[in-house]
């Protein structure tokens, strides 16, 4: 067997598991990837999915369908970027965030107060991968945006982390 079809194999009962968690386990699984129960809840009821490509499709309708009021909740649940969290998940994705840059700190800082002050909610970007220097020119290029086409981008940016999370979740991390 080679190491594709041992992976392909692994995913296999990676999705098995998933689609056999009892609901009341795997629903606040799911709510730690997307703060919003009727994303969580869905999610649960359309179990079984045929295999992780599936369930991250299921998951990605739902995210690009959240209300306006849907996604406001969801930020509820996210750290701002450069905020120290106790939250293993946001540590790992925020890890391009020198602490020791105490500049950087403070731009980020100031980003989002600036970023908080025009749309009301906090700046929200996939980090994983994303140095701090990179988070912050894209928080001030989207300060440019308009709050319709802001709350567009936060709900993409929502999909891709909601994306990793699920992937964690599936793998039973």
């Amino acid at each position: 067997m080679s190491m594709l079809d041992d992976s392909a194999a692994t995913g296999s009962t990676d999705i098995q598991r998933f689609n056999g968690l009892p609901a009341d386990e795997l629903r606040p699984r799911l709510l730690r990837c997307v703060a919003v129960p009727r994303w969580a809840n869905t999610l649960v009821d359309n179990r079984p999915y045929a295999d992780v490509a599936d369930l991250l499709g299921a998951a990605d309708q739902l995210t690009t369908g959240l209300s306006d009021d849907e996604v406001l909740l969801a930020l509820a649940d996210h750290p701002k970027i450069g905020q120290r969290t106790n939250s293993a998940w946001s540590k790992s994705e925020q890890s391009g965030v020198d602490d020791r840059d105490t500049e950087l700190a403070q731009r980020l800082r100031d980003g989002n107060f600036a970023y908080e002050a025009r749309f009301g909610h906090i700046y929200l970007v996939c980090a994983t991968g994303r140095s701090g220097a990179e988070m912050l020119a894209n928080l001030t290029e989207r300060l440019a945006n308009d709050p319709v086409t802001e709350l567009g981008v936060v709900r993409a940016e929502l999909g891709k982390i909601a994306a990793l999370r699920l992937r964690r979740v599936v793998e039973d991390e």
